[in-house]
This record gives structure tokens, sequence and C-alpha cells, in this order.
């Protein structure tokens, strides 16, 4: 019996104006491939749109932060915590997890990669947690109050009230997308997550070039006898047709979950919608290029993930006689899916199909189905079904 264990979800996008991923120089990301220069979005910049996304439907939110001292602190001043003894309770509690300060690390030589504690109480790594361990890490302060002011006053640091094992259960809980997306946190022992999803940098099907917007500002207070622009720049944006990849292993995720098959169907099946329609915010303000895919293939595997993005790794050439990039690309997907199949067999494909806007049929993508949602509901029954 061939048991499904991979979700592959595959989109074109037809981004317009934009620059949806910058690099250091303020450029749009790029990639050679295939000899010629593409448009590039990585994989990090949209899996924070979709992780976002999903937490907006999450009851309990992860957050990425190296602010955890702080935020602590700052609970408990705004319950009326003088602030030094705010930020000796928060310490308090980074300490009892195994918390060292940097300084003292960097002049003993103890470089045991082990979580560190810098000055200004920021942790020496990002942190990903549950947001509702900033509120419980708070409780437990309040609960040792008593202590802490004593240990506090008497200008000694004594032995925490905390103990390890509760401190570090809170800076090693799991959400929902963190069960997704993993946590590399070897500074805490059992605090790291292998991620069930892999998520590829997307690309554009065709050769891009990057185009300078040069732009003034003028400033509304000036005189009527000054003239000119108060301010002058340019910025770089590019447009095409962009494909996107991401799998999910559906046993990596019940085992991240300690195997609850219902909220890890409940997650597969929030992905697959944050995924295709979450955006990057780069330069939302200057070019609202909210689209949506114009096509979305999902396929559910049982041997390994599959991308195809060999399919693009010959340009895709257009021009106006040939209605753009977007349906050649579509066609040119269908096409690669299609000879892939036929060259590997079709043995570990457990169940395919896809929705996209061509009216005619797309052959290797399986069957074309009528809406997006009906396409993920598909997808998912297909890799829970039998599941205990």
């Amino acid at each position: 019996m061939t048991i499904p264990r991979f979700v592959d979800i595959h989109l074109l996008q037809t981004i317009p104006y934009a620059n949806l991923n910058r690099d250091d120089l303020g450029s749009p990301k790029s990639v050679v491939y295939g000899g010629v220069t593409r448009t590039r979005v990585s994989s990090q910049c949209w899996k924070r749109a979709t992780r976002e996304a999903l937490d907006a439907q999450l009851p309990d939110r992860a957050v990425r932060t190296r602010r955890v001292v702080i935020e602590v602190a700052e609970r408990l001043r705004e319950d009326g915590w003088p602030d030094d003894l705010a930020d000796y309770a928060a310490r308090q509690l980074l300490t009892a997890a195994g918390a060292q300060r940097a300084k003292s690390k960097k002049k003993d030589g103890d470089d045991d990669g082990g979580l560190a504690l810098e000055e200004n109480g920021y942790t020496s790594v990002l942190l990903f947690l549950p947001a509702s361990a900033l509120d419980d890490l708070a409780a437990l302060a309040r609960r040792e109050r008593a202590e802490l002011e004593r240990t506090h006053a008497s200008g000694k640091n004594g032995k925490s009230p905390f103990t390890q094992e509760e401190v570090r259960a809170l800076l090693t809980g799991r959400t929902g997308t963190i069960a997704l997306f993993g946590r590399m946190l070897a500074e805490l022992p059992g605090g790291k997550v292998d991620g069930a999803v892999q998520v590829a940098h997307a690309f554009t099907t065709h050769a891009t070039d990057t185009e300078v917007d040069f732009f003034t500002a003028v400033d509304d207070t000036l005189p009527p006898e000054e003239t000119g622009s108060g301010h002058m720049n340019s910025a770089e944006f590019s447009a095409g047709v962009f494909y996107r990849y991401a799998t999910v292993d559906v046993v990596n995720l019940i085992d991240n979950l300690d195997g609850d098959v219902d909220i890890a169907r409940q997650l597969v099946e929030r992905f697959l919608a944050a995924f295709a329609t979450a955006m990057p915010t780069g330069k939302r303000t200057a070019t609202a290029p909210h689209t949506l895919p114009d096509l979305a293939y999902i396929a559910v595997r049982a041997d390994r993930p599959v991308s195809l993005a060999a399919a693009f790794e010959r340009p895709v050439r257009a021009g106006w006689d040939a209605g753009g990039w977007a349906e050649p690309s579509r066609r040119q997907l269908a096409d690669y899916a299609n000879v892939l199949h036929q060259m590997w067999g079709t043995g570990g494909l457990v169940q395919h199909a896809y929705v996209s806007v061509d009216p005619k049929p797309l052959d290797g993508l399986g069957d074309k189905t009528g809406s997006f949602p009906a396409l993920v509901t598909a997808a998912v029954d297909a890799v829970f079904t039998g599941r205990g």
C-alpha cells in the first residue's frame, strides 16, 4: 500500500512592478539560472509572510525575538513592579534556564554554544517561542515575587527561585507555526525542532531587467518664491511571473505535534492556503502588488518531494504575439511535469490536481479543479484519510 507523506504545492504568480525582497543595496534580489538573470524572492521572505498569515488564524502565535528579558520586565512593570526589580526578575528567569552573561563568557573563553545574556537584556540568539510564553514567564516571576525582592535587596545573586525545567519548558514550547517551520535552538537542550515545511526561493520563469524609478518629494510648506523638490532619490523595481514551490512532510509534522493527527490536518490545510495567498511587504505602499497565483498545482506523494523548478531552466520567451509570459509559463510547467511523469513513472504520486485561469486543460497536472479551496480539500483528504 502506498502511504502518502508529502504535499507539494507549485504556484505560478504574476507580479507587476514591485520590489518584494531587496538586497543590501535596495535592488530586487536576483539569481542567474539558465544563463539569464531572474528576479528572486528569498524563501525566508515568503516564509515570514506565510507564518504571519498563519499566526493570525491560530490561538497561540509564535514570536521570534532576542528581547525576552525586556518583554517580561515590561509586563511586570505594568503590574506596578519597580523598574530595577522587574529587570532583575526577568534576568533571573533566563539565568535559571542556563543563560550566562555574554561578557563573562567572552572573558573566560567559554564557547560551549550555550545561551548568553547581554548587558542590554538581549539574548545572544533569536528565540522562537510561543507568544504566550512571555506571559507565562511573567506569571512565574509574580509567583516568586517575595523571594525575588529578598535576594534583590540583599545585593547578592542568590540561587534562582525558578527551576531550570519550568523555565526551559516555556522557552522551548511549540505552536502550530513552530511545528511547521521548525526551530534551530542548539543553545537550549530540547529546543531544536526539525521543520516539516521546506520552501524554495521564488524566481521568475523568464529573464528580467531591473527598472530604475527616479522620484521626487515636494515640500508642502515652501514659500511661493521658492521652487524645487524637497527630496530626490531613485528606487529599483522589476516585474514578472514567479515560480513558487513548497513541500510539507506530514509524518514529520505529526511527530512535531506528538501524534496529533487532527491538528496536523488543520495546519496543512491552513499552510497551503496561507502560502498561496500571503504576500511579502517590501515596497507594498509604493506598488500595491497584491495579485493571486494564476495557477496552483498540488501533488500528494509517497516517495519524496519533487520540485518542478527545472521546467524553467530554459527561460520562457514571450512577446506581444505570445500574450506575455504567464500563459507560456503555465504551458511549460505542465509540459515538463508530463515528461517527468513519463520518464520516472507515477508510482509515488498518490494524487494530483490543479486550478488555473486557463480555459483549456493542462496535461501533466492531473485533473482540473473548480476552485483553490476544493484543490486544498482534495489534497488534504488524500494525505490524511486513514490516519488514526
